[in-house]
């Protein structure tokens, strides 16, 4: 009989941070220039060359734990992790072992199981290393170097995980917080975010931990959710056949759907770490912590909180709108122009939500103008736009970003008020429906409705429905 197990899985989150410049030199962190153009001596580990560091980046690690609730290191400094990669231009990277920026945080999440603290056992910061580009057609690799340097934080939670739905719900808490802080976009698409997954297998029950494997390469949060139940059964299989899980890093494909074993597990013994010397140690005043603690924004609690008391919005849209900080920021553009934040809401919770499920887009891609539904919601709300039009309309808008005010006149979309139009089409909707007519006249006052949508219809759509209703039951009325 097959036993029951259980996972054990924690994480190892590396997020680019949001600098113009890398973490020791002056170049940039511009994502998607010509390959080994963002460079100079310094990222690209010249003899000679030494780092100097980004003080942007110390308050960015500093802001992401100060919101996850971590104790800031007073005295922290950086240390040489040495290995041997094409990628890795010095043979080392400048990395945080011994005494990082930030340690002992939590991540209150939520899933179907109810609410949770993931423990953090550490945030340090480093260096990124540089990209290798494997080109199967001429069967070699190029190395590109400008993401060597870029700034990073490592975020490193406790093992407290037990499902690929409470991995999911870490990253995204995580990814919302950091996103609010303004500390990096966390585009898991370009890389800017990146997670590594140590998981583990045990009997149910049982407290003694199994052994664990690293896999990397998860760029989005269906393959991380594919990963973690393809590794699970893998070890179950392994464990079930009386054989070992063996320590190791393992690369996952997202095609195949299926892992495989890239190198031994390393422990921090065998990168031989030691304190980095051309760099000094960071000392971090109860001054400087205050100024960062009173620089934090909104988060998404607070902001969550104002939706439902400023603008009177239910506690479901307010979550759901704040879980993105672009989202919000669309609605709150958008409300201040047109003024009505609950119609805004609407349009987002309805039109705008429905069309990314079809689109499989994340709110971070929305690329529409607040301006432009601002406008939109005015046209409707004034009658110059039927709602049927306004969300062909909208369409257009999300797909294109189109000045809605400019298209409804090109394409002749206005509502139609003309009486004499509308009296016409109601006569003929009236005279094609007898059935509808006849259990209008016998009290069946639910008939119009279909009346008027038929009217409507005859009309595309364009016909203002209050005079069309108003012209029905008139024309209804007479014998």
């Amino acid at each position: 009989m097959r036993k029951e197990y259980e996972m054990v899985i924690g994480l190892e989150v590396h997020v680019e941070l949001a600098t113009k410049t890398k973490i020791f030199c002056g170049c940039s962190t511009a994502f998607g220039g010509e390959p080994n153009t963002h460079t100079c001596p310094v990222c690209t580990g010249m003899p000679g060359s030494l780092p100097v560091l980004n003080k942007q980046v110390v308050e960015y690690a500093m802001a992401v734990g100060l919101a996850a609730g971590c104790s800031i290191t007073r005295y922290c400094k950086f240390d040489r992790k040495n290995y041997f990669y094409p990628d890795n231009p010095q043979n080392y990277q400048i990395s945080q072992l011994y005494l990082p920026i930030c340690r002992d945080g939590k991540v209150e999440i939520e899933t179907s199981s109810g609410k949770k603290t993931v423990g953090i056992h550490e945030i340090h910061m480093e260096e990124d290393a540089g990209k290798l580009i494997h080109d199967e057609w001429e069967d070699c690799s190029f190395v590109d170097y400008n993401r060597s340097g870029v700034p990073l934080i490592e975020i490193v939670s406790e093992p407290d995980m037990r499902s690929a739905e409470e991995v999911i719900a870490y990253l995204e808490k995580l990814r919302m917080m950091i996103q609010y802080l303004g500390a990096s976009d966390c585009k898991l698409n370009e890389g800017s975010m990146r997670a590594d997954v140590n998981l583990s297998v045990r009997e149910a029950g049982t407290e003694q931990m199994g052994t664990r494997t690293e896999m990397k390469n998860l760029n989005s949060f269906k393959a991380i959710t594919r990963a973690i139940e393809a590794e699970k059964n893998r070890q179950i299989d392994l464990l079930e056949e009386g054989k070992e899980v063996i320590q190791e890093t393992r690369r996952w494909d997202d095609v195949k759907e299926y892992s495989y074993a890239m190198r031994s597990k390393e422990d921090a013994q065998d990168y031989r770490y030691f304190p980095e010397p051309d760099l000094v140690p960071v000392e971090i005043s109860d001054e400087w912590i205050a100024r960062i603690k009173a620089a934090q924004p909104e988060l998404q609690p607070e902001k969550m909180e104002r939706y439902q008391r400023e603008y009177g919005l239910p506690q479901y849209d307010a979550e759901i709108i704040t879980a993105s900080k672009h989202l919000a920021d669309i609605f709150e553009e958008t409300a201040e122009l047109c003024k009505k934040p609950k119609k805004v809401s609407n349009w987002l919770m309805g039109e705008t939500m429905r069309l990314m499920k079809e689109k499989e887009m994340d709110a971070e891609e929305l690329r529409f103008s607040p301006r432009h539904l601002a406008e939109l919601i005015a046209l409707t709300e004034d009658g110059s736009l039927s709602n049927t039009v306004a969300k062909e309309v909208f369409e257009k808008i999300f797909e294109e970003d189109i000045e809605p005010g400019s298209y409804v006149k090109e394409h002749g979309l206005n509502v139609v008020n003309d009486e004499g139009e509308l009296r016409n089409a109601a006569a003929q909707v009236i005279k094609s429906n007898p059935k509808s007519v006849s259990d209008y006249r016998n009290g069946k006052e639910k008939a119009i409705g279909f009346l008027v949508g038929q009217t409507m219809k005859a009309m595309k759509g364009k016909a203002n429905p209050g005079m069309v209703n108003k012209i029905l039951k008139e024309l209804l009325s007479q014998t």
